[in-house]
Parts: structure tokens; sequence; C-alpha cells
């Protein structure tokens, strides 16, 4: 890996450059109001005094758009730009509500609309803030995050753009996760994935909303002849303004059958583990008691093949 500031060689676990000295790390800042009531009343251990909600802290990316999130030892992720990219168009948030209650949101902005770094953060935050208000109010997993879905299309609908540039309107896939003791509840559009890892399997729990899909559920390709289109990673489903009619998510739950981990992540890792065995494989290499190491590991793994993307990692662990 190189700084962002020197292009000095550093690795994923620093948090400082040794060359210029710079901050590797997002440094986290206590939240100055409540994600829930929008209390600015926040104790020093990040509760709201008026509602009980706990916050998560707030994360800022360091200088080369690289976010990191550690809410705790189980829950944690990193979201980087990658080596070819200017600027990082994935998005990702965190959020505890309890010790048995999570939430994990990853978004990929759409590289071919206007602004999609606006589209994936507004579609995150519209999400998390949807379900931190549903869900300790009792709301149902999967009404809530149809709920969510429906608000961060709202949100990514109401950005700005210009109609008579080239490229479509703000766009961005999604992928989120309510945790519920041991049920899990994802709901998605596009092809940012989730999966269940633990020691002798792996379950892909999303299915890519894709071109490739399509063709070969159909039979007009084979797996094989699909990927070897150039229109093999194209997706047909997001959230956006010219999507509108066709934004409804996909909603899938799992009950968690033991010790594992869950993952959430952008193509730009899975494009390097194509097969689900694979990045199973990758996780067991890589794992690790905390799981902001896991998710740098992850990251930093795609980097070494080429970075050719935004990557983006969010992991919960289940050691039971």
């Amino acid at each position: 890996m190189q700084c962002p500031n020197c292009n000095g060689s550093i690795l994923s676990d620093d948090r400082f450059c040794e060359n210029c000295g710079v901050p590797l790390i997002a440094e986290s800042s206590p939240p100055t109001a409540c994600a829930k009531c929008g209390s600015s009343d926040i104790d020093a251990e990040d509760y709201c005094a008026q509602c009980g909600f706990r916050n998560a802290p707030v994360s800022s990316a360091i200088p080369n758009d690289r976010i990191e999130l550690a809410v705790s030892p189980r829950l944690a992720g990193v979201s980087d730009p990658g080596l070819k990219h200017d600027r990082n168009e994935d998005y990702i948030t965190l959020q505890t509500l309890n010790d048995d209650h999570h939430i994990l949101v990853v978004c990929d902005g759409v590289s071919s609309s206007q602004t999609p770094e606006l589209a994936a953060k507004a579609a995150v935050e519209a999400t998390c803030q949807h379900l931190v208000t549903a869900l300790p109010a009792g709301g149902e997993s999967e009404l809530a995050m149809n709920g969510a879905i429906a608000a961060a299309l709202k949100a990514v609908c109401a950005i700005p753009y210009h109609q008579q540039d080239d490229g479509d309107p703000p766009s961005t896939t999604i992928v989120a996760a309510i945790v519920q003791t041991n049920k899990i509840t994802i709901g998605w559009l596009g092809d940012s994935r989730a999966y269940w890892v633990a020691a002798d399997t792996i379950q892909q729990l999303t299915q890519d909303d894709s071109w490739m899909n399509d063709m070969v559920a159909s039979g007009k390709l084979s797996e094989a002849e699909a990927r070897q289109s150039p229109h093999a990673h194209a997706i047909n489903r997001w959230l956006g303004a010219d999507a509108r009619e066709n934004a409804t998510p996909s909603i899938a739950t799992f009950t968690i059958p033991g010790s594992g981990y869950l993952l959430l992540c952008s193509d730009g890792l899975w494009n390097y583990t194509p097969t689900a065995s694979q990045l199973a494989e990758l996780v067991h290499r890589y794992v690790a008691p905390d799981a902001i190491v896991l998710s740098r590991r992850l990251v930093e793994y795609a980097r070494s093949q080429g970075g050719r993307d935004n990557i983006t990692v969010a992991v919960l662990s289940f050691l039971i």
C-alpha cells in the first residue's frame, strides 16, 4: 500500500505514515446529534439523554477517501478508493442498536451516473436513519427494510442533476442487513453482496441483479458464456430517478446457525473472488479476533490484485 499524501510504503495496520507523519486511520469523534431523535444531548458514552439510543461514533475519511468504522471488536468495516479511481464512490455505515441488534449498509455508486458518490452516501444515510427509528419501535424487519430502501430511493432521487448532460441521474446499488439476535434480514438492489461465512461453509445471501444472471436464468447463455460477455457485470436494478418503477428491493432472511461471519461487500472485493469458495478461503486465511483487522486485510487483498474499483467490506462476527 502507498501513503495517500507522500506515496511512501505503508502497511494496512499502520496508524501513521513513517515518512510524512500523516494519519492513516479515520479518527472517530463523538456524535453531535442523536441518529434516532435528533437531540444534541449526548453523554460521554454516546447515549442520547432524551431517548436512550446509543449512537455510533462518527468516523471521518482520511485524505484518500478511505473510511474505517470500528463500532466494536465484532462489527467493523472499511471503504477504500482502490488504485485506479480518483475518488471513492462507495459508502458504508454500521450501527449497533443493542448487544444483539445491528445494522450494516453498503452502497456502490454507479460510475456511469452523475455524482455517484453523493448517491451512495445519501442512500446509506437514509437507510440507516429509517432503520434506527423503525426497529426499536417494534417494526417488523422485512417491512422496515422495504421502508428503509424506499427512503433511500427518495433521497437519491432528490439529488440535483443536469438532465441535458451526459450520464444517467445519480444512481447506486445497495445491500443492507438487519441483525436481530440470530436472524438476519437482507435487502438489496444491484450487485453489492452479502455472505454468511462459517468454518465449513459459505452461503451467498444475495443474488446479483445483473444481465449475466438474467441470461443464465433464461437459458439463453451458459454461465461460462455469459461471463465472457462485455455485459457480464452490467446491473439491471439500482436506486435512481431513472429506475423508480423497478426499485422494489429483493429481501431474504437467514437464521444464524452458529459461529461465523456476516460479510457485506461491493464488487471491488468479490470481483477478485468470483466463486463463494474462493471468498471463504480468503476469509479463513485472514481471520482475526477484531472485525476491523479482517476488514482491512480483505481490502488490502483486493488492492494487491489490482484494486481496479472502489472496495468496501463490512464484517459482523458471531463467535459462539
